[in-house]
C-alpha cells in the first residue's frame, strides 16, 4: 500500500510536472552528479580550515555537513572530503570530539565512521569508539534505560538515543570479536528501549522525547526523529540477519513519508512556516540519507522515487544564487547557509548512491 501511495503522490503534483524526465526513476546519475558537485562546492565556501568547521552553522551540524562532503567525494572520486576531514581532525583531535551533549557527540560518531570508510584511517575508527564510550557512560534506569540528551541528565528524548543505537550498531558492524559483541549487545538494548519507551505515537512518528513521568511528551516528530532510527535497523540488520529490522524500518519509514510531505510528495519539516531556526534546517537530508541506506539493502520503487523526486524538486524549485539550496524543497529559495546546504546535499547525494 506504501508503494502505491508513493507512487500516486510523487506524479501528481506541481513539482513532479516541472521535470518529468529527470524524475523518472532510472534516469540517474545523469543530472545529479552534476548537482553535487555543484552543491559540495557551494558548502565548501563555507568551511573554514582555521577552525575545521563550517561557518554559518554550529558544532553538531559541522559533523553532518562533512559526511555530506565524504559521501559527495566519494560519488564524485575525489579528495575534498578526506582533505576536509584531516583538518577538522587535527583541530579538535584533542577534545576527542566530547561536550555536555550526547546527542552532538553522536553525530560526530557516524561521521568519524564515514570518513574511516572512505580513508582506512584507523584514528577515525578509534575516536568513533571513545566516543560510543562515553555515550554508553549515560545510560541508566531512569524511564527504565536509555541514555540521556546531555550530561545534566535532565532529558530522554529520541535523537540521542536513536544516535547511541545507531552508533553502537555500526561499530559492530566495523570491528570483530569481543568488541563487536560489546557493541551489538548495546545496540540491542538501545533499539528496544527506542521502541518500547513510549516515544513513538498513534502515527508511528516518534515524539521529541519523554516527560518527567517517563511519557510521551507530544513534542514535535522532527523527520531526523524517524531517519536515524532507520540508520540503526540497517546496522542490526547487518549484524544480526535479521529481516524484523528491516520490516519495522520499512513500517516506519512509510509511515513518516505519509505523514512529513505534502500532497505533492516533498518532505516539510514541521517548522518550515518559522524558518526552522539553526538546526532544523539541516533535518530533512538527515531523514533521506537514512532512507537511502534503507533502500540499499531493502529496495523499494515507491520509496526509491520519492528521494529522486524530492533531489529534483529542491534543484529545480530551491536554488538561489551560486547554487546555494534553501529550506523548503518545493520552494520557493529562502536563504543559504551550511546546514540548509548540507541537508540538500545529503538528498542529492542518496538519489546519486540508489541510481
Amino acid at each position: 500500500m506504501a508503494a502505491l501511495f508513493l507512487s500516486a503522490v510523487l506524479y501528481s503534483g506541481p513539482a513532479a510536472s516541472a521535470a518529468p524526465v529527470d524524475s523518472a526513476p532510472g534516469a540517474l546519475p545523469r543530472p545529479f552528479l552534476d548537482w553535487i558537485a555543484r552543491s559540495t562546492a557551494t558548502l565548501d565556501n563555507w568551511y573554514d580550515p582555521g577552525t575545521g568547521l563550517f561557518r554559518t552553522t554550529g558544532w553538531w551540524n559541522s559533523a553532518h555537513a562533512l559526511e555530506a562532503e565524504l559521501t559527495a567525494s566519494r560519488l564524485l572520486g575525489d579528495d575534498r572530503g578526506a582533505r576536509r576531514a584531516a583538518t577538522t581532525y587535527a583541530a579538535h583531535r584533542a577534545s576527542g570530539f566530547l561536550n555536555d551533549y550526547y546527542d552532538d557527540e553522536g553525530w560526530w560518531g557516524l561521521t568519524w565512521l564515514v570518513a574511516y570508510d572512505d580513508t582506512g584511517d584507523a584514528r577515525y575508527l578509534r575516536t568513533a569508539q571513545g566516543i560510543f564510550d562515553d555515550l554508553a557512560g549515560g545510560w541508566d534506569q531512569t524511564c527504565g534505560g536509555g541514555i540521556w540528551w546531555s550530561k545534566e541528565r535532565k532529558y530522554k528524548n529520541a535523537i540521542a538515543n536513536e544516535l547511541f543505537t545507531a552508533l553502537g550498531a555500526e561499530l559492530a558492524v566495523h570491528t570483530t570479536g569481543a568488541d563487536s559483541a560489546r557493541y551489538r549487545d548495546w545496540a540491542l538494548r538501545g533499539w528496544r528501549w527506542v521502541l518500547d519507551s513510549g516515544m513513538l505515537d498513534n502515527r508511528r512518528l516518534f515524539n521529541d522525547g519523554l516527560d518527567d513521568m517517563c511519557h510521551n511528551n507530544g513534542q514535535t516528530a522532527w523527520t531526523y526523529n524517524q531517519g536515524v532510527v532507520l540508520t540503526a535497523a540497517v546496522a542490526l540488520f547487518r549484524v544480526t540477519g535479521d529481516q524484523e529490522y528491516l520490516r519495522t524500518a520499512r513500517r516506519l519509514a512509510d509511515a513518516a513519508i505519509i505523514a512529513l510531505s505534502g500532497p505533492d510528495g516533498i518532505l516539510h519539516e514541521p517548522c518550515e512556516a518559522n524558518g526552522c531556526g539553526a538546526d532544523g534546517p539541516q533535518f530533512k537530508g538527515i531523514f533521506i540519507q537514512s532512507l537511502a541506506r534503507l533502500e540499499a539493502v531493502s529496495p523499494d520503487l515507491g520509496r526509491t522515487a520519492f528521494i529522486e523526486h524530492n533531489a529534483v524538486s529542491l534543484w529545480t524549485h530551491d536554488r538561489g544564487p551560486g547554487d546555494q539550496l534553501g529550506l523548503r524543497w518545493s520552494g520557493p529559495f529562502d536563504s543559504g547557509d551550511a546546514a540548509r546546504q548540507s541537508s540538500a546535499l545529503a538528498c542529492l547525494n542518496a538519489a546519486a548512491q540508489l541510481a
